[in-house]
């Protein structure tokens, strides 16, 4: 059994999560997991741990001694997710437009993985921010904004406009991710220094514009999550073995020891790219194809995925996009009718 933690980010300002769409004006409700390990990296060197936490993390041929979700949206006390894809959206409702919320709460997810459906005068689809919310919420936990910067040549007396889409959050509400230990002895080890990371990044920033104060957090907060314990229990469930697939709440790259069965389940498939950082070059790095979060995946051990060498062409040293799976063992159900 896994034992992990949560930690919660309240922002200080906006966030920029740039969007897989590459247009700078659109931004992403989701900073994707191979994103989280750069920058916990990023803290780790920082806070001198650098060569220790690549050995254990990135180099370790059996499993990484620490995996991290994707970072999602919260609204204090919902944490949203991505719903289990095969169980999204629901049958069409007159009330709800199920299939316009791309995060639901932890408990609708819960629910639905126990074969149950969910009431639709309980729920409403907020538009602005795609989110699955109580019904007798009026406000959306964080909306999608366009700012606007001008970088003036006094000289030439010329300018030039810059428009970046952000993500602007309600009060309560903020980023959070779950940290899993592959062991006890995992957690003794990194959990003080992983929380240090993170309170680092809270104070720095994450994503884009950190230089003009977004992506920071007014406080960071760590919760256990037990939920997480009780999702990845180590007894095998009830029914038939073969109806147990795995929820993924993580981007995910397939290694070779992964014995998935692509022809089960029910997932898509994200491109990731990006840039080293400017220390290095910020020269842009290759693209990587890699399985999206929320994916609900066929395999007969959980999927492990792998970390890839992404350096530019030429940089003296590897950079690794992190691509292992963090997976709930759940239960194959049919949608309900």
């Amino acid at each position: 059994m896994q034992t992990a933690f949560v930690a919660r980010f309240y922002p200080s300002g906006p966030w920029r999560i740039a969007a897989d769409s590459g247009d700078p004006e659109d931004s992403a409700a989701v900073l994707h997991s191979d994103a989280v390990y750069s920058a916990v990296t990023w803290a780790m060197q920082r806070l001198g741990f650098l060569p220790e936490w690549l050995e254990t993390v990135f180099r370790r041929p059996d499993s990484p001694a620490v995996r991290f979700s994707s970072a999602f949206p919260f609204l204090d006390p919902w944490l949203f997710v991505p719903p289990p894809s095969h169980l999204w959206p629901p049958p069409p409702s007159t009330k709800v437009r199920w299939k316009g919320a791309r995060l639901i709460p932890l408990e609708a997810a819960q629910a639905l993985l126990k074969g149950e459906a969910l009431a639709e005068e309980q729920w409403r689809v907020d538009g602005e921010s795609q989110c699955l919310l109580p019904a007798e919420w009026e406000s959306s936990p964080f909306r999608f904004a366009v700012r606007s910067g001008c970088a003036v040549d006094r000289l030439e007396q010329g300018a030039a406009v810059k428009r970046l889409g952000c993500v602007e959050f309600a009060s309560g509400a903020g980023m959070w991710l779950l940290a899993a230990f592959s062991d006890a002895e995992a957690r003794s080890r990194w959990e003080p220094a992983l929380k240090a990371a993170l309170l680092l990044l809270g104070d720095s920033g994450v994503g884009g514009r950190r230089s003009a104060g977004w992506g920071g957090a007014r406080r960071v907060e760590f919760e256990e999550a037990d939920w997480w314990s009780a999702l990845t229990r180590e007894e095998p469930p009830s029914e038939a073995a073969e109806s147990t697939a795995w929820w993924l709440l993580s981007a995910y790259l397939p290694s070779e020891q992964d014995a998935v069965d692509w022809n089960k389940g029910q997932y898509r498939v994200l491109e990731r790219n990006g840039r080293v950082d400017a220390v290095s070059g910020g020269a842009l790095k290759p693209s990587t194809r890699m399985v999206a979060e929320g994916a609900v995946l066929f395999a007969p051990q959980a999927p492990r995925g792998r970390a890839l060498d992404v350096a530019p062409e030429g940089l003296p040293h590897p950079v690794y996009r992190a691509g292992f799976a963090l997976a709930a063992e759940i239960v194959w159900r049919e949608p309900v009718k």
